[in-house]
């Protein structure tokens, strides 16, 4: 209860830290905020000629919005990876780059690490409602589902604020953690079905008697970028295992998060 109340006594600090993490991250930048744009935009770009001409890949028809295009297919599973890729590699600096805040003043500081999710939170829904423009335009209406879709970016940040916990304050005491984040988020990509459908995971499946497509399956990213797609590209509500899954993924972690963070806690003024 004592730490609860320090995280509502520093609730202030927290908004102003967020703020000046969304002032800081496109300052003297001619484009400025059209950079969080242009980024995903760009990858859609490379990977469409990439992935839909050269390789052929064929995005699945929507069900039951009927939508067929790589671009949206992409955008949907792209926007919530580079959400977890933008916390986890935020979070790693969130202490060492405050490390003289650290050593002058008490406060929570998980509040660092909440400021720095904060700020990509907002940056990832300005980008979903890019997004949620462009799918109207092409006929998708995504109205009725934003509210569902607002479930799913909460459920997300739970999961990104856990995970950036831990990161943050492992960072201080092993620097090499950030060298292993940069390989560990290449695998990630590649093992969730952003940039081709999961039913080429279920055609390989069907040639080995390793339960592959289980195993894949038991990675949350999966589950989370398979229900965004749910909701902005089929319209339809994600599947009810799915929501399950990944929220008690997302307690799972925030809690581990926490312990991990208290534990290591006691030594951040020495060590930043």
């Amino acid at each position: 209860m004592s730490r609860l109340a320090e995280y509502a006594e520093a609730r202030e600090l927290t908004l102003n830290l967020t703020l000046r993490e969304l002032r800081g991250r496109y300052k003297r930048s001619a484009l400025g905020w059209t950079w969080s744009l242009l980024n995903p935009l760009s990858t859609v770009l490379v990977f469409s000629v990439v992935f839909a001409f050269f390789l052929q890949i064929k995005p699945p028809v929507g069900d039951p919005s009927g939508l067929h295009n790589f671009a949206m297919f992409l955008l949907c599973g792209l926007l919530p990876f580079n959400y977890l890729s933008n916390g986890m590699n935020g979070s790693l600096d969130a202490l060492l780059a405050n490390s003289n805040l650290i050593r002058k003043v008490y406060f929570p500081r998980e509040v660092l690490v909440v400021s720095t999710i904060g700020s990509l939170l907002i940056t990832l829904l300005v980008e979903l409602s890019v997004l949620c423009v462009i799918l109207l335009a092409l006929g998708n209406m995504v109205l009725p589902w934003i509210p569902v879709l607002l479930v799913l970016v909460a459920i997300e940040t739970v999961f990104v604020l856990g995970i950036g916990l831990m990161l943050s304050v492992f960072n201080v005491y092993f620097r090499d953690v950030k060298h292993f984040i940069g390989i560990a988020l290449m695998a990630l990509f590649y093992s969730a079905p952003i940039v081709y459908p999961i039913s080429f995971v279920e055609k390989a499946a069907e040639r080995t008697s390793f339960p592959l497509l289980r195993v894949y399956t038991l990675n949350p990213l999966v589950r989370f970028i398979d229900a965004y797609r749910a909701v902005l590209y089929d319209l339809r509500f994600p599947a009810l295992s799915d929501v399950l899954y990944i929220t008690v993924w997302a307690v799972a972690m925030l809690g581990l998060g926490l312990v991990v963070f208290r534990r290591l806690d006691r030594r951040l003024a020495e060590e930043v």
